[in-house]
């Protein structure tokens, strides 16, 4: 008499199949034919796939490991055989891994199926992966993402996780995490800069750069548009996307200071954010201009950690401001330290007042009133600073993206605080 199959190994079995397959029509199309023809195509990856889930249900000690031994023996043969002048291995080790994706099926199929959707998606990306390896991505660029994995994956993990204080409740991990992530997105914003062309670029980088400070990101853009009168349309729409990024790095942040915090400045951060952009991308809509700006060149490092330490210090320095004045002042003493460090920079402003409602000083609804507070202060400096060094035309398109953006946030605010 058989044994019933429990439901689950069917499901994995089942799983291990479907992904056999899809892995199996992806290398079958890169097969060739005639004598070079590779030798694992459709069949063998469903079969491989097929026999590891097999080998993994069937109660036999050992032989899923054995099963394992014998694909890659096969993979190895197989590479040896090889007549091609540049084999590689991708096939072989494609190979391999499907076994074991086969094998995980049984015991966790849905993380089986992501594993397996994963592999065939690398593999169909070859071409896009290898021209941006070795056309798109630049020697620099390649140094800089390397650097940022070596500071994310070794220095990070030895920061102290631990709140202080003197810094508002903030705990050195995520704040050094902010760090990484603003030259991340410095690296990011030159790369866009150069893969999207001059227009969209220069666009890209207004957004990149408002991640590391609005005001400062409209006081360069405004010199420039007073040296290139010219360009003062699509100068000022760059400068009007780094408020997209200001409402982008405020959620973020309050994201991982107090995730509930987080959740209710959800819908008026993306109000803010679509507001500025829906400004800042006008000069898309108009003709290029004749003399276009250059592009930003790919042999200089995007990433400024000069100014990424500034920030992070800034946000410890108005954190202690802020915890201060709500401690002696109440709230009166809150909004006020709010809006005075929201004088040089928003992104500190928030963080504080995020840190404040995680540790459960600070209500929802007076959390977002701090963020609107800090973020009109600090549009009200901004509008001052582009007016100083970009002139009147260049003011007026960068308070109108400001404006608008900050209308929308708090229209959305409104509507979320109606009874």
């Amino acid at each position: 008499m058989n044994t019933p199959r429990p439901p689950e190994a069917i499901v994995g079995l089942a799983v291990a199949l479907g992904i056999g397959l899809i892995v199996g029509i992806e290398r079958e199309r890169r097969k060739g034919d005639g004598d070079r023809r590779e030798a694992a195509g459709l069949r063998t990856f469903a079969i491989a796939a097929l026999s590891g889930a097999v080998a993994q249900w069937v109660p036999v000690p050992a032989l899923a490991p054995i099963g394992a031994a014998l694909v890659a023996a096969l993979a190895l043969v197989s590479h040896w055989k090889s007549r091609s002048r540049d084999p590689g291995m991708t096939t072989e080790l494609a190979l391999f891994a499907t076994y074991l994706i086969g094998v995980l099926c049984v015991v966790a199929p849905s993380l089986g199926a992501a594993c397996g959707s994963g592999l065939a998606l690398l593999l169909a990306a070859r071409r896009r992966l290898h021209r941006f390896a070795t056309q798109l991505l630049s020697e620099q660029e390649l140094h800089d993402g390397v650097l940022l994995a070596a500071l994310a994956l070794i220095v990070l993990p030895f920061i102290p996780s631990r709140p202080i204080e003197m810094l508002g409740g903030i705990a050195p991990r995520p704040l050094a995490a902010m760090v990484l992530l603003i030259m991340a997105i410095q690296a990011a914003g030159q790369a866009a800069a150069r893969w999207l062309g001059v227009r969209g670029g220069l666009l890209g980088a207004g957004f990149a750069s408002g991640f590391v400070s609005s005001t400062a990101t409209v006081a360069s853009f405004g010199n420039r548009a007073r040296e290139q009168p010219q360009h003062t349309a699509l100068l000022a729409g760059a400068a009007a996307l780094s408020a997209v990024a200001t409402w982008v790095l405020a959620l973020t942040m309050t994201a991982a200071l107090s995730p509930p915090a987080g959740l209710a400045l959800l819908p008026v951060a993306l109000a803010g954010a679509a507001g500025a952009a829906a400004v800042g991308l006008l000069p898309l809509l108009s003709p290029p201009p004749s003399v276009a700006p250059e592009a930003p060149a790919s042999t200089r490092s995007a990433l400024r950690p000069r100014e990424a330490l500034a920030v992070a210090l800034a946000l410890a320095m108005v954190a202690l401001l802020v915890g201060t004045a709500q401690r002696h002042f109440g709230d009166a003493g809150l909004q006020i330290g709010v809006a005075l460090g929201a004088l040089v920079d928003a992104h500190a402003p928030v963080a504080s007042l995020a840190s404040l409602h995680a540790a459960g000083t600070l209500s929802t609804d007076r959390f977002v009133i701090g963020v609107l507070v800090a973020i009109g202060t600090n549009t009200l400096a901004r509008c001052a600073v582009a007016l100083a060094t970009g002139g009147s035309r260049y003011a007026l398109r960068v308070a109108a993206a400001l404006a608008t953006s900050l209308a929308c946030a708090c229209a959305a605010a409104i509507w979320l605080a109606r009874p």
